[in-house]
């Protein structure tokens, strides 16, 4: 493994919808509201839901990928 390599691995990101940890998919919502305690309401198309949004930096509007309840990319606009 040269330096590269450990970058890539140290710094993971979510492509396509797919959660690199466990290779499932992911959900695309938009945050309609942040809550307290790093926690956001987003619209998931069926409905509303509370998530975490502890490892991304997100706003209202932004659209965001959702693996297990946890927010864990934010996708560009």
């Amino acid at each position: 493994m040269n330096a590269d390599d450990a970058v890539r691995v140290a710094a993971p990101s979510c492509h396509e919808g797919v959660c690199i940890t466990c290779s499932d998919t992911a959900v695309e919502v938009t945050v309609v509201e942040l809550l307290d305690h790093e926690l956001a309401i987003v619209e998931t198309g069926a409905g509303r839901e509370e998530v975490s949004v502890a490892l991304v930096s997100a706003g209202v509007g932004d659209r965001v990928l959702v693996h297990a309840r946890e927010a864990i990319a934010r996708l560009d606009p």
